[in-house]
Order: C-alpha cells, then structure tokens, then sequence
C-alpha cells in the first residue's frame, strides 16, 4: 500500500551558514558601524543584539535574507519580544522549531480526513503524521492540497512508497 510521511524539519547546517553570512554582513556593512548589532547561533536559539529597534529590525531583515537565500522557510522561526539589555542595547531571541506538535497534527490529520478521499488514512507518530492510500493519485492529491494551505510550520514530504 502507498504512504508517505509529512514531517516539518529544518536544516541546521543551512541555518548556521545563513547566520554566519548575516553576521558577517552585520560586521562589515556601514550602517550597522558602531551600533553593536550582532547575530548569535546557540543550539535552536538565534539571538539578536543592537543599539535600537530600528537597527534591531535591520538585522532581523539581514537574517531573513540570508535564510530565505539558503531555502530555510521562515514559518520555523519564532521570535520572542524585543527586550531591553545591558549597555541601552535591545536584544530579541528567535526560536526554531522543528518537528510537527500534536496540535498541528490534528489540523493536517483533519484536512486530509475532510478531502473524502476513498482508501486515505493518516495517523500521527510522534512528530510526524502518515499518510497511506490505496491509490498513488490520491496520495499526491493529498501532497497538493497541504501545499496548498497553510499550517503555520514548513511542511516536507519524505519516505513516498509504492
């Protein structure tokens, strides 16, 4: 029987390259002279750091760049609040997130329930949700349709079987 596994991963090797890049940007470019902006990576944490809110805002945007050049999806970001740091600097934190949450999971194992296809079922499996079918046309239909809305989280499609 046909299936495949909807999964939601992010690329950290991608993300440290686009971090390292945008940190370098940061570091060389003239309007960030003399501001202290710089641009962190700890573990699924990035951390931002400047001397205002607009620099501050002009290295998320360097950042943003930098990830969407090297195809990380920016739905795997999630950013904190802008705080108030040492030195009157303001720092903001960005969280990755990977893995598909039980929450999600029930509104993909729902969308794909609501479609009616005859033969397709989904169940979750920890922090991924497969998809069997009786019919490999219904299983790409499925593919198509959870590109097509949106979930909140980047969205891959790995392990399609015959």
């Amino acid at each position: 029987m046909p299936s495949f596994d909807v999964v939601s991963e992010v690329d950290m090797q991608e993300v440290r390259n686009a971090v390292d890049q945008a940190s370098r940007e940061v570091a060389t470019r003239f309007d960030f002279k003399d501001t202290g902006s710089s641009i962190e990576l700890a573990g699924n944490q990035i951390t931002l750091r400047s001397g205002t809110e607009d620099r501050l805002k002009a290295v998320v945007q360097v950042l943003e760049e930098k990830l969407v050049r090297r195809e990380v999806s920016l739905k795997s970001l999630s950013y904190g609040k802008v705080e108030e740091a040492s030195k009157a600097t303001v720092r903001q934190t960005a969280d990755l997130t990977a893995g598909i949450s039980s929450d999600h999971a029930k509104r993909i194992n729902k969308h794909i329930k609501d479609m009616g296809l005859k033969g397709v079922s989904s169940q979750t499996q920890g922090d991924q949700v497969r998809v069997t079918g009786k019919k490999r046309d219904d299983l790409q239909a499925v593919i198509a349709a959870l590109k097509a809305e949106d979930f909140g989280i980047p969205l891959q499609f790995q392990n399609f079987r015959d």
